[in-house]
């Protein structure tokens, strides 16, 4: 990352789910596995896993190495407060109040690590400062909560866990990114989002599926609109190169992407015309020249950065269009979503509010075309041109 990436902005390290775990080793959770935890109900780092957080370092080492890199760092977590702090009515830091005390009965549906937190009760914001104090003084830059944007059982957002975070974070004083998961988050509370947080995930766990993929572009047009500066809507990691080494869930298990290069050429193209946080999900050192072409292509990441508006301004069964603009260039994206050859004259490209010359983005070269020329955009695939 360091060597390779972080010269065209890549530059979050996050550690994902259930570091505090000592025998995770997938993607399939172990119900009610000991966790490790301080003495104020706080989980902490497994050091046989992580062992730099040994002797109560927790993160600190880790950070400070990625730090010295040049890059910044973050963790996951769940939302709530451990259960096995709850049911040993473990202390909390700062308070008279136990972890049972402050414990509400509003679960993940799918990882049993935690309960939920009152945080009507002062104590209860009290915990939740107390985690983000202990996440600051590691050095943390980006927190990604899960189970907290949209609940299968609970319908919808936990809005006063989320507000509990903001206010933790801020109490911090330390600048660290917001991410909320799992979506997809209700397009309803955009605003509240974008008032708590920075990032909210759209969409449900995304995978290496055409489907998934034609789908995330009914989730761009209705979020496009709700990013700006600090408010980014999150269509989840790029599913690129070398991905689930350890995943028993999804479209199977360890595996190169079974996207085409078509497909990724045109997830790259919609992430970015979104302006979605690109996010890795691979692994990086195994990228060939391919996927690290994906990942650097500077024309495509300068669009991502600078682009002020940005929508979709065309969709019929063959292709979608969409249009972006900056304050030096616009950019016209043509996604063919059929599966087959799609052939469009200079024309029927005019028709449909896209300029004939300008800079062909993925072919790196400048393009002009008369009304009688035409282009082919084979399936899945995309043409970009910059103007």
């Amino acid at each position: 990352m360091s060597k390779n990436l972080k010269q065209y902005g890549w530059q979050y390290i996050t550690v994902d789910i259930q570091w505090y775990e000592p025998s995770a080793n997938s993607s399939k959770y172990h119900d009610f596995a000991p966790l490790v935890m301080d003495e104020y109900s706080r989980l902490l780092p497994d050091p046989k896993r992580f062992p730099s957080a040994a002797n109560g370092n927790g993160f600190k080492p880790l950070a400070d190495y990625i730090h010295g890199l040049g890059l910044k760092f973050g963790i996951h977590i769940m939302r709530g407060i451990p259960r096995q702090a709850v049911h040993t009515s473990a202390p909390l830091k700062g308070a008279d109040k136990t972890a049972k005390d402050i414990a509400l009965n509003n679960i993940c549906p799918w990882n049993s690590d935690m309960y939920g937190v009152n945080v009507d009760m002062p104590e209860g914001q009290g915990y939740y400062d107390s985690i983000m104090a202990l996440y600051a003084s590691w050095g943390v830059d980006f927190i990604k909560c899960d189970d907290i944007a949209n609940s299968v059982i609970y319908n919808g957002t936990h809005k006063k866990e989320v507000e509990a975070l903001r206010k933790a974070i801020d109490k911090t004083g330390r600048d660290m990114v917001l991410s909320l998961s799992p979506g997809p988050a209700p397009v309803d509370n955009g605003a509240f989002f974008q008032r708590t947080a920075n990032m909210w995930r759209i969409t449900d766990d995304f995978w290496d599926e055409w489907s998934l993929l034609l789908n995330m572009f009914d989730r761009a047009e209705k979020w496009s609109s709700m990013s700006r500066p600090g408010n980014w809507p999150d269509c989840d990691m790029l599913p690129l190169g070398h991905i689930g080494i350890r995943s028993v869930d999804g479209p199977g298990g360890n595996r190169q992407t079974r996207f085409t290069k078509p497909e990724q050429k045109t997830m790259m193209t919609l992430w970015s015309l979104m302006q979605s946080p690109l996010i890795m999900g691979g692994e990086l050192p195994d990228n060939d020249e391919w996927t690290n072409s994906l990942m650097t292509n500077q024309e495509l990441l300068n669009m991502d950065d600078h682009i002020i508006e940005k929508y979709q301004t065309h969709r019929d069964d063959q292709l979608i269009t969409w249009y972006a603009a900056s304050s030096d260039n616009k950019y016209y994206a043509i996604f063919n979503i059929s599966d087959g050859d799609l052939k469009l004259s200079g024309a029927k490209i005019a028709n449909l509010g896209i300029p004939l010359s300008g800079h062909d983005v993925w072919e790196d070269k400048d393009a002009s075309l008369s009304d009688n020329d035409s282009i082919a955009i084979a399936p899945h695939d995309v043409y970009l041109l910059k103007v």
